[in-house]
């Protein structure tokens, strides 16, 4: 059997508008779209509740509308789950698009993953980081939905569904559930899932798998026009992660390490319908934009799910600030006496103050000179972070305020939506494909499961004698990805080039402790890919509640590897040079 081509065409809700035309800018056998970021939970949720019918990517109505006919024209399927909170009603919006253009693509949906109406049967649901019971959140779920694995994807393939549409899966559920259906495979085909996992788990961003949130970026050809990857995936799971010849950016061992170590959790990658270990996958170039994936091996699943709840959690404004020049250190306390003196009577749930930015010496110009102060609130009632009692007072500061204070209102109580993660138990679910004719197929889970026993101990720093060094930027011989997990935030690095010298320095300067010294106090595990050559961190707690509702200027933490890669350390002069 050949290998199948999936190409996606999207990484979060609002990817760009061409993304679906452009994954069929050549050969093709399945499109794939990942549009479920978990913040943009919050945002499917705002709309559903102002409009029922809602609760669906309409970016991907959008893009499916503009493109379905060159779907047609390279006799491609499609598999996305842009449906959201209401898959059913996608479904139904893309018949009536095929209609309309004189199609006769199948369209199925995949149903089971909202357990909203359900949650009483489920026991305590603790919080899958601190193990409170979900009594205790103090909020009303608004939505509740578990993570399906892909068979559902392989039963609507396997009914002649075309196009088919999801709720909540996982990421890499959309692309195993269409090498599932390809090759024949088992549930019990455990190699073969967790290598289509691993590289679903590349490919299930877009642009980042070819050059996108890259720290290599400088070098990566046509960074402004970066084309959407594709995985070819033999029978037996190994991957060969490319792209389009027409479409920019590259494919390198590095962009693929780059997208494995992002939003994980360790060595072992859970997933529904396998669990995945990392441990020893490799990485080789094969050719241009050409990166063989291999070395992934699975074992039986957990018999859990991620279960992610939602509920309204009242509203948030911002009020941005600026400081310019000298006095910084006195200009930010005077601000923050008044900010304390303003909210002192409102019922606030959060109030931050962050410092953005440090002017340079000897400035150019006034931008270089400034300083942005970010005073974030968060209150369950929409007043207490209103215009009238939060915005006007905050932005009348102008005259008692400090020298050059000027100001602008970012967000007027915008609604905030609560995340609570969770996990159920996977054979409860009622996880069916539903075709056109209202006719239901109920999907057949993996029979056999295993407790999932906790990443591997975390292990540490190497030591190390380097005999000449000097203080220089991490990030000067280490690439770095970050990405988010709920409140915490996982970082990876690894050299730049592929020397042994390389290796070894990074193993001993990446430890937990010089991480602690920028986050105190927060626990910190540590692990190593010695086939990638990276080293892997996971810091607990840094993101506070996670990305939909923690108020921090940089929601998910998409530049805590960046700021990691910008501190000093002692580097050998060999590997500077």
């Amino acid at each position: 059997m050949a290998a199948v081509r999936i190409a996606n065409c999207a990484g979060w809700l609002w990817d760009r508008f061409s993304g679906l035309r452009d994954a069929l800018a050549g050969p093709v056998d399945v499109v794939t779209g990942d549009y479920l970021a978990e913040p943009t939970l919050r945002q499917l949720a705002l709309e559903r509740r102002k409009d029922p019918a809602l609760g669906y990517a309409r970016s991907f109505l959008a893009q499916f509308t503009d493109a379905v006919d060159l779907l047609v024209e390279r006799d491609a399927r499609l598999v996305v789950d842009a449906g959201g909170l209401n898959p059913a009603g996608l479904a139904e919006e893309c018949r009536r698009v095929l209609a309309e253009k004189g199609h006769t693509l199948v369209v199925a949906h995949v149903e089971g993953d909202d357990v909203l109406g359900r949650l009483d049967e489920f026991g305590s649901l603790p919080h899958l980081d601190d193990g409170r019971p979900l009594a205790d959140w103090g909020h009303d779920a608004g939505t509740a939905n578990a993570y399906l694995g892909g068979w559902g994807i392989t039963a609507a393939l396997e009914a002649g569904a075309d196009v088919v549409i999801t709720g909540r899966v996982t990421d890499a559920s959309l692309t195993t559930g269409v090498a599932a259906w390809w090759h024949g495979w088992g549930p019990e085909d455990w190699d073969a899932l967790a290598g289509a996992v691993a590289a679903a788990h590349v490919i299930e961003c877009g642009p980042q798998a070819t050059g996108g949130n890259f720290s290599g970026f400088t070098e990566v050809p046509r960074v402004d026009d970066l084309g959407y990857p594709i995985a070819e995936i033999a029978a037996d799971g190994t991957a060969v992660i490319t792209k389009h010849d027409v479409a920019g950016g590259t494919v390198t061992p590095d962009t693929v390490t780059a997208q494995l170590l992002y939003e994980i959790q360790g060595p072992i990658y859970l997933n529904p319908d396998v669990t995945v270990d990392l441990a020893d996958v490799t990485v080789t170039q094969e050719g241009p934009d050409r990166v063989v994936l291999a070395g992934v091996r699975g074992t039986p699943p957990s018999p859990t799910t991620k279960l992610a709840i939602t509920a309204p959690g009242g509203f948030e404004s911002s009020v941005s600030f600026y400081a310019t020049g000298l006095d910084l250190e006195a200009k930010a306390a005077l601000l923050r006496t008044h900010v304390d003196r303003i909210t002192a009577d409102l019922d606030l749930s959060l109030l931050r103050v962050d410092r953005i930015g440090t002017p340079v010496e000897d400035p150019r110009d006034q931008w270089e000179a400034a300083q942005q102060i970010l005073v974030t609130a968060q209150a369950q009632d929409r007043s207490q972070v209103g215009a009238e009692r939060f915005i006007a007072p905050l932005t009348g500061l102008f005259l008692p305020g400090y020298p050059g204070l000027y100001v602008n209102p970012l967000r007027v109580a915008n609604p905030v939506v609560e995340y609570w993660p969770t996990l159920v138990p996977t054979e409860a679910l009622h996880h069916e494909v539903v075709l056109a004719d209202g006719s239901r197929i109920p999907v057949k889970d993996t029979p056999v499961r295993a407790e999932f026993r906790g990443q591997p101990p975390s292990v540490p720093a190497l030591s190390g004698e380097f005999t000449t060094t000097r203080r220089a930027p991490l990030g000067l011989v280490a690439h770095g990805r970050c990405g988010d997990k709920g409140g915490n935030s996982n970082v990876g690095f690894w050299p730049r080039g592929t020397s042994d010298a390389a290796w070894a320095w990074l193993r001993a300067a990446i430890s937990t402790d010089w991480v602690a010294e920028v986050y105190p106090g927060v626990e910190i595990e540590r692990h190593e890919f010695p086939g990638l050559r990276a080293v892997h961190l996971v810091i607990h707690g840094i993101l506070g509640k996670g990305a939909s509702s923690n108020g921090r200027p940089d929601i998910a933490g998409k530049a805590v590897a960046e700021f990691l890669r910008a501190r000093y350390v002692d580097i050998p002069e060999e590997l500077l040079s």
